[in-house]
């Protein structure tokens, strides 16, 4: 499957400006024969954009959705999109899978919350491992700070998780994520990592791109630099299965020696 890595100064709190520019997108990567057009963390409104995410959240099934299924559909390209999820009274930063055919196929809430931002304006998800099928590839979804959490990545690999998309506004100073981290955890869970930044400032903050789709050996697909790009890359479910056949690091696990781990360093 071919995988676009959208990497864009996406504009802020205008969702009808994201909307026609993910349709501009959507035809541009289809047109090019990708399967899958992965978008970063809070694509649709903006991610540093405080006091005005309870004017923009909306539920699952909110107009955002609904014009996204409407892209996707007319296009004939899957598409990781992000945006504040109203449920009740709380709002989580959640990034939402639709096929190729404008279903809805899977919605992932940031479990880890990261700095002032995220802790005032979002409630954490609980679900750990979300999966859909995209073109026979298993893929899982997390959010940003996420995927700097071993378990969580650890775990979609236990699940069976060919391709994980991690869409996120990473800004500097912390480059060392995208350059080196995300590498990282491909390697050591032998699978794909599509990790899709911003880049440009938004108020305060000047993200770093270096958007990377990263194979399960650890070598970078694609690497994007820090300005606006639209990348390529060819993700192959059979080069999970051969990276753990030579990589043995899942199947020479010891999980009799480390059961509670999590909960001991709690204490």
């Amino acid at each position: 499957m071919t995988v676009a890595l959208d990497q864009g100064p996406l504009v802020s709190r205008d969702v009808d400006a994201t909307l026609n520019q993910l349709a501009t997108t959507a035809r541009a990567a289809a047109d090019r024969g990708a399967g899958l057009l992965v978008c970063p963390e809070m694509s649709t409104t903006g991610y540093n954009i405080a006091d005005d995410i309870p004017r923009l959240a909306e539920p699952a099934n909110g107009r955002i959705a609904r014009e996204i299924r409407g892209i996707t559909a007319e296009s004939g390209i899957a598409v990781l999109y992000g945006y504040p999820e109203r449920d009740g009274d709380r709002v989580h930063n959640t990034a939402a899978l639709v096929s190729a055919d404008g279903e809805p196929l899977a919605a992932y809430r940031k479990t880890h919350l990261y700095g002032d931002l995220d802790r005032k304006w979002f409630a954490p998800g609980h679900l750990p491992v979300v999966q859909a099928a995209v073109d026979g590839v298993r893929v899982g979804v997390l959010v940003c700070y996420d995927v700097e959490f071993p378990e969580m990545v650890r775990a979609h690999a236990i699940a069976g998780t060919e391709l994980l998309l991690v869409p996120t506004a990473l800004m500097r100073p912390y480059d060392f994520v995208a350059d080196t981290l995300v590498r990282t955890r491909a390697y050591e869970n032998q699978l794909h990592v599509a990790y899709v930044n911003r880049c440009g400032r938004e108020a305060d903050l000047e993200y770093c791109g270096k958007s990377v789709l990263v194979a399960p050996d650890g070598t970078e697909l694609v690497r994007a630099s820090d300005g606006e790009e639209l990348l390529f890359g060819t993700v192959d479910p059979a080069a999970v299965l051969a990276e753990r056949l030579d990589n043995t690091q899942l199947a020479d696990r010891r999980p009799e020696l480390y059961p509670g781990l999590a909960q001991a360093l709690r204490a």
